[in-house]
């Protein structure tokens, strides 16, 4: 899962959000990756964000296509009840959780309306699709991924995350992405560091 957040106390919210998703019925935490600091995307004048990924091992129920839609209802679930609002693409969020990867699954099945964006100007959010469409370009997610699974070769993408967290830094340049803090399993907190 893929966590970001820029208002408020984001990391704090990101922290808060791993402890939930640890939490939910059946699932393990298997890693979080350290926390970022990362510029916005898109919509330029707003707060830096707040970037992380947390592995979970969940139930994939009985086909891939429904738990992934199951773990999706979760984490749109926990987007409300942190206060999340819909402000339009690449606003400002008080939590964002995104399903990046579905173990070595890739699928496209069209969400239920509960679990679609409300935002008309998100047409496309119609479908979820694992991996996530976006990710492979996406700095501020590649490089909390390549902390926890480098090797990892994403259903389509014919490259590991490593070598897209790389490609991706060499577009961005080395201060889009800076890593302030690495999760304590522990305590369950950020650590400076």
């Amino acid at each position: 899962m893929g966590l970001g957040a820029n208002l408020g106390d984001a990391a704090g919210a990101l922290a808060a959000g791993i402890h939930v998703l640890a939490a939910l019925p059946g699932a393990r935490l298997a890693g979080v990756s350290r926390l970022y600091v990362t510029q916005p995307v898109g919509v330029t004048d707003q707060p830096d964000f707040r970037n992380a990924v947390a592995a979970l091992d969940v139930p994939a129920g009985p086909d891939p296509e429904t738990g992934a839609l199951a773990l999706l209802f979760a984490l749109k679930s926990i987007e409300r009840s942190f206060g999340r609002r819909e402000r339009g693409r690449w606003g400002p969020r008080e939590l964002d959780l995104d399903l990046l990867v579905f173990g070595r699954h890739a699928l496209r099945v069209e969400r239920p309306p509960a679990a679609r964006s409300e935002d008309p100007a998100k047409p496309a959010v119609r479908w979820l699709q694992v991996p996530h469409p976006g990710a492979r370009a996406r700095l501020f997610v590649l490089a909390p991924l390549a902390d926890l699974a480098p090797g990892l070769r994403p259903p389509g993408w014919g490259e590991t995350v490593a070598s897209a967290r790389t490609r991706a830094e060499l577009a961005e340049g080395p201060g889009a992405v800076r890593p302030i803090a690495r999760w304590d399993r522990v305590a369950g907190a950020w650590r400076p560091g």
